[in-house]
């Protein structure tokens, strides 16, 4: 081949590559200047069982609507979230689903991924800064309120009770924590003898449960704010879970749904992970397409207890 027809198809080849880049560069702006129609989904955790419930939803969701998703573990921690996500930034992530491990903490993650226009949506815990495009949570406020109620009639709406938190700063250990002190004051004859962070997590639920029943071994209940720290509560409890000490949960997990028929959980408020997981990928769906996502997805919930605990098994 003589070096003249070299140089020509080079310049052809050179000319093809700079308009196909050029399209690419014009549809990724005509999407909102995402890069890709990749998802990120970022979860604080999955070794909780409700995060990998999540997850499946999530995932199932995705495959039918022939998204890719892309799923991080943070592990609870704050700064590995915060890493993962500027990574999301940083590839070129389409949208990216974020479930926080900190509400507080993962706020500058998320100014950053509006400022590159990478579009965020929240699933079951919020971002205390920045923008997200939609939140999609079970009503945390409002569980808390019903988790009051069942426990107060259960311990005949008087006598000593524990609560477990969350992770402070987490809007979802907020949330509960305050619906649950909202439901309380109809029952001024219950106290809450002591509350502490087990960080939604069983084997912290254990060892807090165990330490503040030494000075404090006559409570009636304990409320933990997640069904993982409810079940080291029961296992601290022993013998008395279930029987001279009524124990609260909160997210409707299988284990927590075997404990109920157990005896040993009186109840929990169950959330539908499965389907937050869903409705996050449909909102990231929607907003690939163009289209305006909704800007709050409420799901609901609904108080377990071994009354009607056969229609959640």
């Amino acid at each position: 081949m003589s070096a003249s027809r070299t140089r020509t198809l080079v310049r052809k080849s050179l000319a093809v590559a700079s308009v196909a880049a050029l399209t690419l560069s014009v549809a990724a702006c005509n999407r909102g200047e995402a890069a890709s129609d990749n998802v990120t989904l970022a979860l604080s955790t999955q070794t909780n069982p409700f995060f990998v419930e999540l997850r499946d939803g999530a995932q199932e969701k995705a495959d039918e609507l022939g998204i890719n998703l892309d799923i991080q573990d943070a592990s609870d921690d704050a700064s590995t979230q915060t890493n993962q996500l500027k990574n999301a930034e940083t590839s070129g992530a389409g949208v990216v689903i974020v479930n926080p491990t900190d509400s507080d903490a993962v706020g500058s993650a998320v100014q950053s991924l509006n400022a590159a226009d990478i579009p965020v949506v929240a699933v079951d815990r919020s971002s205390s800064a920045g923008e997200v495009a939609s939140f999609v949570a079970s009503d945390n406020v409002a569980g808390g309120e019903q988790a009051a109620d069942a426990l107060a009639e259960s311990i005949g709406e008087e006598g000593e009770i524990l609560v477990l938190q969350g992770i402070s700063g987490s809007s979802a250990s907020r949330d509960r924590g305050e619906g649950f002190e909202k439901g309380l004051k109809k029952y001024p004859n219950i106290k809450v003898a002591a509350k502490q962070t087990a960080n939604f997590d069983r084997t912290e639920g254990l060892n807090v449960t165990t330490n503040l029943l030494q000075a404090h071994p006559n409570v009636k209940a304990v409320f933990a704010e997640n069904d993982e720290m409810a079940l080291g509560a029961i296992e601290a409890l022993g013998a008395k879970a279930g029987k001279e000490v009524k124990v609260f949960g909160f997210d409707g997990t299988e284990d927590g749904i075997k404990a109920i028929e157990d005896g040993t959980l009186e109840g929990t408020i169950a959330q539908l992970p499965d389907e937050l997981g869903a409705k996050a990928v449909e909102q990231a769906a929607a907003i690939l397409n163009g289209e305006d996502p909704e800007a709050e997805i409420p799901v609901e919930v609904v108080t377990v207890t071994k009354q009607n605990v056969a229609e959640y098994k």
